[in-house]
């Protein structure tokens, strides 16, 4: 399906300007925006994904990963075609990354209501939209989002954080939590592996926060690219400051996609950057993609309790009592 998009103008020459992403393309008649699934036809900016999924499957929240967002349930996780970003390593590369001379773009016609419908019937207390880039299918995620609320399911976005205030402004009001992919803290990065940049990924991260959004940051630790002991500092100090209590995520890298001339991340590595940043004053740093891993766990930042401990995405055992720590009784921070 198609539909008319949101967060654009129209520009002299038929051409558009859209502003859902911090991209701002403009694009000209008979043309599409970086993502691939916003077109200009005759003047007017079109969505062509409109409730068209790719993906609809029942996934432990843990996958997504978020920690500190209802453990151990299960959330509705969908997405469509399509991304803004060009990351050499993307892992969902098959299906965020969609030819720019397509013409039908795959998936299933699946309206918000029927969303909705599955997700409360197989069980789950959330929708994810994840997967691919959920600022691409702005208007799927958002009807859905909406129509989720009203039946009493909490919305997720598993995002790159590359959105506009604008999008952030429309989608708040619906939106429980986000995992936001900071995948460095140096521009050159961004533009060399990403296709994109930095500063409105740090401006949406803040912008999420003074909306009251849990927020759970994602950093894939890539050898030799974005792993020096002072980037990774930097982006501890940024999450310190955006809050303590956010959790940081520092995933194993697997060679994938375009970047397969590397190693997976060494795991001593890994466990350095999680002590970085401890050291830095952040309460729950976790480390991902190592089952089994102690920096799977959380634990209470009080009294150091085991709080839940995991395997992977299974919850071997939770301890918390009404979301607070059994020892002490400080509430752990995130949605309980």
């Amino acid at each position: 399906m198609i539909s008319e998009a949101l967060l654009y103008v129209k520009l002299d020459n038929g051409r558009v300007r859209c502003f859902l992403c911090a991209h701002r393309c403009i694009i000209k008649p008979g043309h599409r925006g970086i993502c691939g699934v916003r077109e200009n036809k005759d003047g007017v900016l079109y969505s062509l994904v409109f409730g068209t999924l790719i993906a609809g499957n029942i996934d432990p929240i843990e996958k997504k990963p978020f920690f500190h967002v209802h453990p151990a349930s299960a959330s509705y996780s969908i997405a469509t075609v399509g991304c803004n970003f060009r990351c050499d390593f993307c892992q969902n590369f098959d299906i965020s990354q969609v030819s720019p001379h397509i013409s039908d773009m795959p998936g299933l016609e699946v309206p918000a209501a029927e969303v909705v419908k599955k997700a409360k019937s197989s069980g789950c207390r959330t929708i994810a939209y994840t997967y691919t880039e959920p600022t691409v299918y702005f208007e799927t995620a958002l009807e859905t989002a909406k129509e989720a609320s009203r039946s009493g399911l909490e919305n997720l976005f598993v995002t790159n954080g590359y959105m506009t205030k604008e999008a952030i402004d429309l989608i708040s009001p619906y939106l429980a939590a986000a995992n936001v992919d900071l995948k460095s803290f140096r521009d050159e990065f961004y533009r060399k592996r990403c296709g994109a940049s930095l500063q409105p990924v740090l401006e949406s991260l803040g912008a999420m926060k003074e909306k009251g959004i849990w927020l759970e940051i994602t950093t894939l630790l890539i050898p030799g690219l974005n792993d020096s002991e002072a980037e990774l500092k930097d982006i501890a100090s940024f999450i310190r400051n955006l809050g303590a209590e956010t959790p940081w995520h520092i995933s194993r890298f697997y060679p994938q996609y375009k970047m397969l001339d590397r190693s997976g991340t060494p795991v001593p590595l890994l466990h350095r950057a999680c002590e970085i940043g401890r050291e830095a004053g952040l309460y729950y740093v976790y480390s991902g993609n190592i089952p089994g891993d102690r920096g799977e766990n959380t634990y209470c930042a009080g009294c150091s309790t085991l709080l839940i401990h995991r395997y992977g995405y299974k919850i071997i055992e939770n301890k918390l009592s009404g979301g607070a720590c059994p020892s002490c009784g400080r509430r752990l921070e995130g949605l309980f």
